[in-house]
């Protein structure tokens, strides 16, 4: 059992579980998965055609033929970790290729690794099979190898990460994932139905929904409709509600329309749940991020979708350091935080990426200042969340179950989404529950992050 750690990067996706065997003589295919849910989905695309053509995935380097590294290229910090996860498996395995976002930098990633055997960019998933064969040429066994009756999951059985779109239109000047992932390119919503209809049928208890860009599903392909359903992601919403299984919203931006989500979280058809990445609150800051800079009406959509789904629980991540963020405009933020009362907080320091626009602005802030001002803003933040859980001390609430060991059962309640928000924990009588059961708790104690309660159903 451990408690949510408060400072969790808010890109990274829940580590890759990897458990099933392979056949004698059966090639095999490593994968390290860096960054965000959206890469860990790339994934799982890539071992599932791979699985489907007959390799078996190794859980680690020695008992792979080869080794996919899916990299992350959000911050310098992240590329450095994918540097290092390449080194990694290039002395452990030798045999390595390069995917993902940092893969749309081949050059970079050559310089600092000759030895590679192949680099493709973000969800080019048919350049990485191309590699993959050369290296490892396939061995499908025709009376064992079959297509697998659902896709290779990388996360627990009972949730799973359900991508609706790639790319962003947004142009956001510290940001450069729409130039590693494009534009917005929607799926179909029928599409989308189908793989929710599928993992529900197999056993998935949640549905996490992820995007660069959730709210502007649709967008690019004009809200088409087709067997039954428009992409749109009220509609969208409405029609993964009806499938039964929970439904987590992530990666929102605060449009309009979002307001029209709300009533279905009112309903129980959605969890009364949203992910929207505020960035920051002062006018000037938004401005120079090149973000919508109307962090008052944001106050008043908060007010409202409040009014109208009290439970709604908020989550956002912000940026501290900005290149000439003053001390008045960070107070700004703390203030803002003071009235805005969000539940789940992420912060990251401002790091310089290269490529990205924020990188040529003037008065970039001290690493000391920028370290104060992260600190300042998690006290403030943690105080919020502490009186938040506190509040909740004597309700009764759905959780579902993580995980099981000798000292308690790890859960999440419908305010918390895997890896990034915290946990109740049963710690009394547990010992009938199963990873994913869907049980009701009353909770008994709350600390900054996490909730300590007992099982009453």
């Amino acid at each position: 059992m451990s408690t949510n750690p408060p400072n969790l990067r808010p890109d990274l996706a829940p580590q890759a579980k990897i458990s099933t065997p392979a056949r004698p003589g059966q090639p095999t295919i490593g994968m390290v998965s860096l960054g965000c849910p959206k890469a860990l989905v790339d994934s799982e695309r890539i071992l599932t055609r791979l699985r489907a053509e007959g390799y078996g995935v190794s859980p680690d380097y020695a008992g792979a033929d080869a080794v996919i590294v899916n990299t992350c290229g959000f911050l310098d910090s992240a590329k450095a970790e994918s540097l290092d996860a390449i080194g990694e498996a290039l002395t452990e395995n030798g045999k390595v290729i390069v995917t993902g976002c940092l893969g749309a930098e081949p050059d970079y990633i050559r310089e600092h690794h000759p030895k590679i055997l192949a680099v493709t960019g973000p969800h080019q998933y048919e350049q990485v099979l191309d590699a993959v064969h050369d290296a490892v040429p396939p061995s499908p066994d025709p009376f064992i190898d079959l297509l697998p009756a659902q896709q290779v999951s990388l996360t627990p059985r009972h949730y799973s990460y359900l991508k609706i779109s790639e790319g962003c239109n947004h142009k956001c000047k510290f940001c450069i994932i729409p130039d590693m992932r494009g534009r917005l390119q929607s799926r179909p919503a029928h599409a989308v139905m189908r793989e929710a209809e599928r993992l529900v049928d197999n056993g998935v208890k949640e549905l996490l929904v992820i995007s660069q860009d959730t709210s502007a599903y649709g967008v690019d392909i004009k809200h088409a409709e087709d067997r039954g359903h428009r992409a749109h992601i009220t509609d969208l919403a409405r029609d993964l509600g009806s499938l039964g299984a929970w439904v987590r919203l992530h990666y929102v931006y605060p449009y309009p329309h979002v307001r029209k989500l709300i009533p279905l979280m009112a309903e129980g058809l959605v969890l009364p749940y949203l992910d929207i990445p505020f960035q920051h609150a002062h006018p000037d800051v938004l401005k120079r991020m090149a973000r919508p800079a109307a962090a008052s009406k944001t106050l008043d959509e908060i007010a409202a979708w409040r009014d109208t789904c009290p439970d709604i629980t908020l989550r956002s991540t912000f940026i501290v350091g900005y290149p000439g963020e003053t001390e008045a405009e960070f107070q700004t933020l703390l203030d803002w935080l003071d009235e805005a009362q969000l539940d789940r907080v992420g912060c990251f320091q401002y790091e310089n990426v290269e490529g990205a626009r924020s990188n040529a602005l003037p008065d970039h802030v001290a690493p000391e200042i920028k370290q104060d001002r992260w600190e300042r803003f998690m006290e403030k933040a943690q105080a919020i969340s502490e009186a938040k859980l506190a509040a909740k001390v004597g309700k009764r609430l759905d959780v579902i179950v993580d995980e099981i060991d000798e000292d308690a059962a790890t859960c999440r309640t419908k305010a918390d989404a895997p890896e990034i928000d915290g946990n109740l924990f049963i710690d009394e009588d547990f010992q009938n529950l199963k990873v994913g059961d869907i049980v009701t708790v009353e909770v008994e104690e709350a600390g900054e992050y996490d909730l300590w309660g007992r099982q009453i159903t």
